[in-house]
């Protein structure tokens, strides 16, 4: 999983149980199940963990905890859903994702369920070879400074804003023009920041990967980074980006674990590949999940 440094000092963390649940998460590299902050002497403040936890959990502003969760989806709703390979339900079930608010101690105080907002016919599988197990696959989620939530769904390429008091929709970017899509990240100026992975896409012929930053009162693309050649920058799952303090951008690459740092031009000014392979399912990797950058400056700030 990954942590992310945060405004108090501290590291927040989503962490992953090893056990032999048979829950269907759990037979899934994604699987999460808990989350923590720790201080810069490893000790732990809290921890809370949930079997449904999945991917993406973060800290609130009013202090309590949001993950993101799975869940199957009602029976008759299954064959509602467009889209994907026939056939490929789990055991003729699918699985859809909830958020789920907690407090430190522990206590749910607030859920929101996708499958009773999203509609199956409409907010469709977009890729045609995808798998049928999942419908919506959430991969990022993000506070906005009213306190809405963004949520990123990868396998409906959409990405949503959620009204906390009501818990509608009020927001919604789909295909095209984003395809597989991770980490939305909300900018000082308004804006979101996406990694558009880009496995599938229905507005171009092949699949490429991309950086984009997209205003949300017009829904337009106001800044991107893509390489002219399409293929020399690709990875169809996992990544991220970051906005840095000198205004540059941060790419995590995550799926041949390469990081580079580009300016507002597109001129690439730093690059790094991961050194580091661990075993996974189909043999070594070095893939990286996300990655963030600190100055010296923001660390010795946060370690007061």
């Amino acid at each position: 999983m990954y942590g992310y440094l945060t405004e108090r000092g501290t590291l927040y963390y989503n962490g992953k149980i090893i056990g032999d649940s048979a829950r269907f998460i759990s037979q899934r590299p994604w699987q999460g199940g808990a989350a923590l902050e720790v201080d810069w002497h490893g000790r732990v403040l809290w921890e809370v963990r949930h079997t449904d936890h999945h991917h993406d959990g973060i800290r609130l502003r009013n202090g309590n905890v949001l993950l993101l969760c799975l869940a199957q989806l009602p029976r008759d709703l299954v064959p509602k859903v467009r889209g994907g390979m026939p056939g490929t339900e789990h055991n003729g079930e699918m699985y859809g994702d909830y958020l789920v608010e907690i407090t430190t101690g522990g206590r749910v105080v607030w859920e929101w369920r996708s499958w009773e907002h999203l509609n199956p016919e409409m907010d469709r599988i977009t890729e045609v070879q995808e798998r049928r197990e999942e419908w919506t696959h959430g991969n990022g989620i993000a506070e906005l400074p009213n306190g809405n939530i963004v949520v990123s769904f990868r396998t409906i390429s959409t990405i949503i804003i959620i009204e906390r008091q009501s818990g509608k929709i009020i927001w919604k970017l789909g295909a095209p023009p984003l395809s597989g899509q991770h980490a939305p990240t909300p900018l000082p100026n308004g804006n979101l920041l996406i990694f558009d992975n880009g496995p599938h896409r229905l507005d171009h012929p092949l699949p490429f990967s991309r950086v984009i930053e997209v205003e949300l009162a017009t829904k337009q693309i106001v800044w991107k980074y893509q390489e002219r050649r399409e293929s020399d920058f690709f990875s169809p799952r996992i990544s991220n980006a970051q906005r840095l303090l000198n205004g540059n951008t941060l790419v995590c690459e995550g799926d041949f674990g390469r990081l580079f740092e580009v300016t507002a031009d597109g001129e690439m000014v730093w690059e790094f590949v991961n050194p580091y392979f661990g075993e996974g399912p189909n043999g070594p990797n070095n893939r990286l999940f996300r990655a963030y950058r600190y100055s010296a400056e923001e660390i010795a700030k946060l370690k007061r």
